[in-house]
């Protein structure tokens, strides 16, 4: 996953850990070889439109806005169709309320219409102070949850792992988050929620005590569950 960090020097460009106290938690309770953070690729301002998200000061809010509503003032100046005119008109009736394109309700057609133009703030836009900025952990951490992603681990033997997946993946899709092999051979998920993994204080502890779910393959991932992927090699 790749954040824009825009006027925000307090984050450093190039890959980062996201620290993840679940994963920490998982770590103390099951013993494996090595513990693997979910990893993000910081670039700066230049890189923008090729970002997932995007982190800004809040001078730095307005600068996204005025690129954006700059943007959508040059197609309409150009007479586009009627369902694109209206659309933008709504984008720019937006973003002169200084409200980011993501604000708006859009439908899949809308979505498709502007699936070609570089609007910024139709990315998740996270507004940070210089406070918020000084805790680099816990500010990528709300990134990724302000986003509309959320993590699923993985634990025991070689590494305990923390994977990085979309709100509303399903069992499916995340085990092709790990090896595509995985996905085309899926046979069912072992599930364990993570608070039933603490409760009982182990991976082995819980499922003796029977809070192992059997889940298919449109099981729809909670964050932090536990999961172990059986698959036909």
């Amino acid at each position: 996953m790749k954040i824009s960090a825009i006027g925000i020097p307090e984050i450093s460009p190039g890959k980062q850990n996201v620290k993840d106290t679940r994963l920490d938690q998982a770590d103390k309770l099951v013993k494996a070889k090595k513990k693997t953070y979910v990893q993000v690729e910081i670039t700066g301002e230049d890189a923008a439109l090729e970002a997932d998200a995007i982190i800004v000061s809040p001078d730095a809010r307005t600068d996204l806005i005025l690129k954006d509503l700059d943007f959508v003032e040059t197609r309409l100046a150009r007479s586009p169709e009627d369902k694109e005119k209206a659309l933008l008109i709504r984008m720019k009736e937006a973003l002169e309320r200084e409200e980011f394109i993501s604000s708006l309700e859009l439908s899949s057609e809308d979505k498709e219409i502007v699936s070609g133009y570089g609007f910024l703030t139709l990315k998740p836009v996270v507004v940070v102070n210089k406070d918020e900025a000084a805790d680099a952990g816990a500010l990528l951490a709300q990134v990724l949850a302000e986003s509309g992603f959320i993590c699923f681990l993985t634990v025991g033997d070689k590494e305990n792992r923390a994977w990085l997946i979309k709100k509303g993946t399903t069992a499916w899709e995340a085990a092709g988050a790990i090896h595509t092999d995985i996905q085309k051979g899926f046979i069912r998920a072992e599930i364990i929620s993570f608070s039933d993994f603490t409760q009982a204080q182990g991976e082995t502890q819980a499922k003796q005590a029977g809070k192992m779910r059997l889940e298919q393959k449109d099981y729809v991932m909670q964050d932090a569950d536990l999961v172990n992927f059986r698959f036909n090699k």
